[in-house]
């Protein structure tokens, strides 16, 4: 099964340290956030991964190579505009395979990577998710004692970890567009699925939780 890696994103909350630098490249405990990501994966057995880039692009190719020095296999996505996590997922797709694991590029989290469903089976997609940090205390989905997610009033956090399947994408536009609406209409069918991880997990998405992050690396 591959690994896409989302790291399109143009890390403007974390200016200036993302002026001319890919977020995924922001350095995390002496390792890069997506190289430690990488390194996750790689010890969990898998070995091809995907990538999409849009912001300082060039410079991320470059620096991970095509994986052979590793011996792994790192395709790229690169995005003609930034597309959203939707869109650059369904430009992928080619890429991709019938069902995938996706993984944001800018968070660092202690899953269990095995964990995760060997298959879908009639699912959409299975997600992992969190308990709600500060930032975003309402959360975004429900989960009820079967595993189904949903849109009650008791949320959790979606953590940007999940296996996909390609049939998520049927019927979605061109261009950019949010993977949310694909997860909301997978609810209403029934499809969407996930598990609550209730251990460290945290997304990059300013330059406080940056800090926090690298104070967590340096206990």
């Amino acid at each position: 099964m591959k690994v896409m890696l989302l790291a399109a994103g143009e890390g403007r909350r974390l200016l200036p340290l993302t002026q001319n630098l890919p977020k995924p490249m922001l350095m995390v405990g002496g390792e890069t956030l997506i190289g430690r990501w990488i390194d996750r994966f790689v010890d969990a057995g898998y070995r091809e991964f995907v990538i999409n880039t849009w912001h300082c692009g060039d410079m991320l190719m470059t620096a991970l190579g095509d994986g052979s020095n590793r011996g792994i296999d790192i395709q790229y996505s690169p995005e003609p505009e930034l597309l959203e996590t939707g869109g650059g997922i369904k430009l992928a797709l080619p890429l991709l395979g019938e069902e995938f694991i996706v993984v944001s590029a800018d968070t660092v989290c202690d899953f269990e990577l095995s964990n995760l469903p060997e298959t879908l089976g009639d699912g959409d997609a299975h997600l992992v998710l969190v308990d709600n940090p500060n930032h975003h205390p309402t959360g975004d989905f429900s989960l009820d004692e079967k595993g189904n997610l949903g849109f009650s009033t008791k949320c959790l956090t979606y953590a940007g970890i999940g296996l996909y399947s390609a049939a998520l994408f049927n019927d979605t536009p061109s261009g950019p567009f949010k993977l949310r609406l694909l997860m909301d209409r997978a609810i209403e069918r029934g499809r969407l699925t996930g598990e609550h991880y209730r251990g460290f997990w945290q997304d990059v998405g300013t330059i406080e939780r940056y800090q926090a992050v690298s104070r967590h690396f340096e206990k």
